[in-house]
Formats: C-alpha cells, sequence, structure tokens
C-alpha cells in the first residue's frame, strides 16, 4: 500500500487581491434572477470573411460588435433594473460592451473588465486596437480602478459596489457596460451560464468543422422574455453573417488597395 508525502502543512491563507473582485461579482450576480437559453449558430460566412481578412480581428471583436449591432433594435439590451430610490428602469442610448479579460500579474491569474464604448459604430480595426491595449498594457494603468478597488478591505467594496449600481444609472453604465462577453472556446470549453449582475451576458462555444458555434445569452428575466431572447440570436446570426462579414471584406479590399 502506497501513500502520499509532502511537506506542506495545513495552513489559513488570505483571499488572494486577485480573487476579491470575482468574489463581489459571484455577489452580486446572485441579486439578479438571471436565465440562459442558446442557439447553434452558423457562423462560416463571417468566418471565411475573417480568416480572409488582412488584419487579425477577434471572434470576442466580432461578436461584441454584433450584439451591439443588435441591441440598437431591442431597447431592452440597453436597459437596466434599478432597484433605488424606488424600483425603475434605466435606458442608456447606446451600448458599453464588457469583455472579460484575462492577465497574469505578479505570479497570479486575474479577470479584469475591458470596456468598449458604443462598439455598434466603431470600426472593427479600432475596438481590435483597443482590446490589444487591454492585452498588453500594464494592468495598473489598463484597469486602474478595478486595480485600485481590488486593494480595499470587503466592507468598503461593498459600499463602493452600492453607490455605483444605485445612485445613478448613467454612471453605472460607464462602469460597468450595458452587456458583457465572456468565452473560454479557444481552450476547447464552453460556459453553459455565464454569472454576471448586467442584463445580458453572450458567451460562445468553439467553432466546429462545419463552421458552427453555441452562442448563450444569459438575461435578466425581469426585462426579457426566452421569446424575445430567441429572437435576439437569430438577429445575431444575421447580423454576424452580414453586416460584421461585410465589413471584414470591405476592410480587407481598403487594404489591398492601399497596399
Amino acid at each position: 500500500m502506497s501513500s502520499l508525502s509532502t511537506t506542506d502543512r495545513p495552513k489559513r491563507l488570505a483571499i488572494p487581491r486577485s480573487r476579491r473582485l470575482v468574489i463581489d461579482l459571484l455577489r452580486l450576480s446572485q441579486q439578479v434572477p438571471t436565465t440562459a437559453h442558446d442557439r447553434i449558430i452558423d457562423l462560416s460566412v463571417v468566418a471565411a470573411a475573417r480568416e480572409r481578412a488582412t488584419q487579425r480581428i477577434s471572434w470576442s471583436v466580432v461578436f461584441i460588435k454584433a450584439f451591439a449591432i443588435v441591441a440598437t433594435k431591442y431597447p431592452p439590451l440597453r436597459q437596466i433594473y434599478m432597484r433605488w430610490p424606488w424600483p425603475h428602469l434605466y435606458q442608456h442610448p447606446n451600448s458599453l460592451a464588457i469583455v472579460v479579460t484575462h492577465r497574469e500579474f505578479e505570479g497570479e491569474p486575474w479577470i479584469f473588465w475591458s470596456k468598449f464604448y458604443q462598439p455598434e459604430t466603431t470600426p472593427l480595426i479600432q475596438v481590435q486596437a483597443r482590446l490589444d491595449r487591454y492585452l498588453t498594457e500594464p494592468v495598473p494603468s489598463a484597469f486602474r480602478k478595478q486595480w485600485e478597488m481590488s486593494a480595499l478591505p470587503s466592507w468598503l467594496r461593498r459600499i463602493a459596489w452600492w453607490t455605483l449600481l444605485n445612485i445613478s444609472g448613467q454612471r453605472r453604465v460607464k462602469r460597468c457596460g450595458t452587456f458583457f462577453l465572456t468565452t473560454i472556446s479557444s481552450r476547447g470549453a464552453e460556459i453553459r451560464h455565464p454569472p454576471g449582475f448586467l442584463t445580458s451576458g453572450l458567451t460562445f462555444g468553439p467553432i466546429d468543422e462545419r463552421g458552427c458555434s453555441r452562442v448563450t445569452l444569459a438575461y435578466d428575466h425581469r426585462l426579457l422574455d426566452g421569446r424575445m431572447v430567441a429572437d435576439i440570436l437569430a438577429d445575431l446570426e444575421q447580423t454576424l453573417n452580414g453586416v460584421v462579414a461585410d465589413e471584414l471584406v470591405a476592410m480587407s479590399a481598403a487594404d489591398r488597395l492601399a497596399a
């Protein structure tokens, strides 16, 4: 009979600074009654256009551009349920996308939230440039407010979160966005129900050999119902293979003419 030996001893550890905001996110997500629906989406057209593009555009950028365009047609995707001073809805005039961004910093894995203002009207190449900055700039400058907030004790972070989420809908959107996107498709895995406290959260899985992917939309059931979400996902598929694919083709054509 073999036994495992180790030099480690039982010990109590402090919560790493890298996990504090994630813990906050999970606590806040419990206050929002979300459900999730998915659709197998054919991405073959936009995938071909992306493959032929002369400049690299990540799938995350492709999806937030398409979803923001769809959100112009569905006002609930730009609305937020506000609890204070009485229950009401705040509607923002445009989208602000949040992309969950993984960074290694100080020897630990971190999750940060990259912000993209009005991706529905911003050229893909500019959205990609902004994402690249979030992925390469030093963490304390790229994510200054999140970095500073992670240093606060939990009781002070709770006060800061309550103030941010309840006093002003406009300020809440500026800091937290109207929707978020998270994915681990590059790792060959799916997130079936992404946790979050925004009205909608988008995720997608690996793209198979047919050019299809399972796309999931988690949403606040107080603002949206399943039938509308089904229409949104169908519209998202059309937008990806239509407007967004066309922009990729046009972008490549312009680059070839300029060469």
